[in-house]
């Protein structure tokens, strides 16, 4: 699972990591959480334009969906696809052979379970780096203005042993895409198994963790701002993730 991440990363930093242009970079900001929750736009790779950054909503629709009510509820349901299922289910399997995308981020946020509380973690690039998301896209087009919207979802997988001890309830986490299986990743002319290899845990060695405040999950809060992303210890929790606790 993955709800809300980050992107504070300098645009040119990010243009530069993944060697292509922001579209509307005047739209950008950085972006220090972003949840799924609120429905929002993120930047991406799509694989019909490689070098371009665009922003997309966040919670596929796919372009088969004609009433307006029911692709805003479908949306909700749809910020992440499985990559166990993906290839059958029919909101993501054509898109999975089709339209590919990569999420722009550099960090995401998963809570752990201990002993019967939960406890934010925010995981990225021990580099501090930005990487993508393996993401899967569509585009709908609106029946009341005609709007085309760009959607997408994140593709998740099985918990390496890092995001098994942080996400400790669904050991889910988002797919990774080592950096050279990126341009692969885009590639139109890949076949199911090529497409599956990719679909895999990402190395835990490359990723750091630690814990940030509850505030995460204060209502009424402004989130998106550096103070979110502060280390916060919790006297109860071991220093270390993999002990016995």
């Amino acid at each position: 699972m993955c709800f809300t991440i980050t992107l504070k990363s300098d645009l040119k930093k990010a243009e530069k990591r993944f060697k292509a242009k922001f579209a509307e970079p005047k739209n950008i900001i950085p972006i220090f959480y972003s949840s799924a929750f609120t429905l929002p736009s993120h930047p991406v790779i799509l694989n019909n334009d490689p070098s371009s950054i665009i922003l997309a909503k966040w919670g596929l629709i796919p372009h088969w969906i004609k009433d307006a009510e029911f692709a805003e509820k479908i949306r909700k349901q749809t910020f992440n696809s499985r990559a166990e299922t993906i290839f059958v289910k029919p909101t993501f399997r054509n898109q999975i052979k089709q339209k590919r995308c990569m999420v722009i981020v550099d960090g995401f946020f998963e809570w752990r379970e201990f002993k019967g509380k939960k406890y934010p973690y925010y995981i990225f690039m021990k580099n501090e780096e930005p990487f993508a998301f393996a993401g899967i896209w569509d585009e709908w087009i609106a029946p009341d203005s005609g709007e085309i919207i760009k959607t997408f979802s994140v593709i998740t997988c099985d918990a390496n042993d890092l995001l098994s001890k942080i996400h400790n309830t669904k050991k889910r986490m988002p797919v990774i895409l080592d950096k050279q299986d990126e341009e692969k990743w885009l590639n139109n002319g890949l076949d199911k198994a090529d497409i599956e290899k990719l679909l895999k845990p990402y190395k835990e060695n490359d990723l750091e963790a630690y814990t940030v405040s509850k505030m995460i999950t204060q209502r009424g809060v402004e989130k998106n701002t550096p103070e979110i992303l502060k280390p916060f210890d919790y006297p109860e929790l071991n220093s270390k993730i993999g002990m016995n606790n």
